[in-house]
């Protein structure tokens, strides 16, 4: 499995819409301070057949160190949570299905 970076995602828009780099980069940034300002400000976020981002709240817990055995109190946190839409269920549904008839 490979890792695709912001930098990498963005020269690939770059060519395939032959925008300037500087543009699409602009774009890019401008679109994932959105979503970050959407979520910190607990709306949810709904891309058509891509998925929903939507906040959760997980609540305050006491948890253990493993390696001390010591409790712990792990404070109240907001997480996001993204379930995916039909469009990228039925491409990953396809991808694992080829991988396995190939392999």
């Amino acid at each position: 499995m490979a890792t695709v970076t912001k930098k990498e995602l963005i020269d690939r828009i770059a060519v395939s819409t032959q925008a300037k780099r500087v543009a699409v980069k602009q774009i890019v940034q401008a679109f994932l301070d959105e979503i970050v300002k959407e979520l910190s400000d607990n709306n949810r976020l709904e891309f058509r057949d891509f998925g929903v981002f939507e906040t959760r709240t997980r609540a305050a817990r006491i948890a253990q160190n493993p390696k001390t055995l010591e409790r712990v109190e792990v404070p109240a946190k907001r997480t996001v949570k993204f379930k995916m839409g039909r469009l990228m269920k039925e491409n990953l549904h396809t991808s694992i299905k080829g991988s396995v008839d190939a392999g």
